[in-house]
């Protein structure tokens, strides 16, 4: 960690490197923190100028004046001309600037393929979503037609001016350091090298290319761009095929030891539960995954010889029947909230974080799950009023994506601008 004034720790501080920044060694190290620190301000506090990110950094003003000229010639930052409503003498303020550059994000979900680009401020460029049963197909296919979406985001960034920084993929699994994933049960994967698989396609990109969960990304994204950005104890609840938990804990990532932390899809909530593809019973995710949940509420739709690879349509008719208050469905809907809220009773007690984000299929369900959920989380969370933990539903769509792509923003954010060209 930088150090930083006092004054600035209440700054709502976004960390989203996914490892620890290593501290400063020489000069160059400082240098590069530095800028970090005054590009993470201008992002933060803009409109400011050189004085007030001196004032509120702890920089001297001559360290910041040069960063700043650096950052300007990279248009990362730019000036936007003087204000004359301050005390003293008219600044010249400065804003983010980006605009040469982009961020990509990927997602593979069960019946999809997403991507998201955003430029440096977070705003978002494309969003792009393909069917696709990446379920029922094998590896290799599914990389073959994330590369193809690949190019085609880049593509289209690229004919904008601009320069990709770099990107991530989300996945429903787990993933190893190396950008691997070893098992993604929900896509019947083990030992893919997603990384390098992607890196080979696009025949190895200049920019870096990173894989991390969906549940991870997610939860970066809520940080960042969510009703609750800036929370440091934040959990994202994903929805969808599996079930898993991305944790901000004391403002990052929680990874764990070989960074597989997070993987609560396969938790035991009913030994007597259904069955679910891992070959236990009661796991979250054949608890209240999607397709527990359209088993559950769309009997009609169960069909073992032609499996689902597209759940929207069914997922569209379950909130329709809600909103006609068709009692099975709402009774459904109330028994998959208490499931929820047991789940959610566990991350209390295990992270104690501010609030519990439900995010995918669970958020669309939200109006008619949170109330059983939100009675089950109180009843079974052992601190007093759940450790002051909020259950409420995620405002973001495509999260993953739209994390990965913010994760794609990193070396930048950590004080490495990207090569003049």
């Amino acid at each position: 960690m930088k150090a930083r004034r006092a004054g600035d720790a209440g700054s709502g501080q976004i960390v989203i490197s996914i490892h620890n920044e290593p501290q400063p060694t020489d000069l160059g190290d400082v240098r590069v923190a530095n800028r970090a620190v005054v590009l993470r301000h201008v992002r933060l506090h803009a409109p400011c100028s050189r004085a007030d990110i001196a004032a509120r950094t702890g920089l001297n003003k001559a360290t910041v004046s040069s960063l700043v000229s650096e950052l300007i010639d990279q248009r990362l930052v730019r000036e936007t001309g003087l204000t004359e409503n301050r005390v003293g003498r008219p600044a010249t303020m400065l804003v983010l600037d980006g605009e040469p550059y982009a961020a990509l994000g990927l997602q593979i979900s069960a019946d999809e393929l997403v991507a998201v680009a955003i430029d440096l401020g977070g705003n978002r460029l494309l969003t792009w979503r393909r069917a696709f049963a990446a379920a029922a197909a094998p590896p290799t296919e599914t990389m073959r037609a994330l590369a193809a979406l690949t190019r085609r985001a880049i593509g289209r960034v690229s004919a904008q001016g601009r320069t990709v920084l770099g990107l991530t993929v989300g996945v429903p699994g787990l993933v190893d350091p190396t950008g691997a994933v070893p098992l993604a049960t929900a896509l019947g994967w083990r030992d893919v090298p997603v990384a390098a698989d992607l890196r080979a396609a696009l025949r190895q990109p200049s920019f870096a290319v990173g894989v991390d969960t969906v549940a991870n990304l997610a939860a970066l994204a809520e940080q960042r761009h969510g009703t609750y950005a800036g929370s440091t104890d934040l959990v994202h609840l994903t929805g969808g095929i599996t079930v898993g938990a991305g944790i901000i804990a004391a403002g990052r990532l929680l990874r764990g030891g070989r960074g597989f932390a997070g993987e609560i899809s396969h938790l035991c909530l009913d030994p007597t539960g259904p069955p679910c593809r891992c070959g236990r019973r009661g796991c979250l995710t054949a608890l209240v995954g999607l397709p527990a949940v359209v088993r559950r509420l769309l009997p009609d739709t169960a069909d073992d010889d032609n499996p689902l690879t597209d759940y929207l349509p069914e997922l569209t008719r379950i909130v329709a029947l809600a909103r006609q208050g068709d009692p099975t469905v709402l009774g459904g809907l109330a028994e998959t909230g208490r499931q929820v809220g047991r789940g959610a009773a566990i991350l209390a007690d295990l992270l104690n974080p501010q609030v519990v984000v439900l995010g995918d299929h669970l958020a669309t369900l939200a109006p008619w799950l949170l109330p059983a959920a939100r009675s089950e989380l109180a009843a079974r969370s052992h601190a007093p009023h759940a450790g002051g933990c909020q259950l409420d539903a995620s405002t973001l769509t495509t999260a993953a994506a739209l994390g990965g792509a913010t994760a794609a923003l990193a070396t930048v954010e950590a004080g490495r601008p990207p090569a003049l060209t």
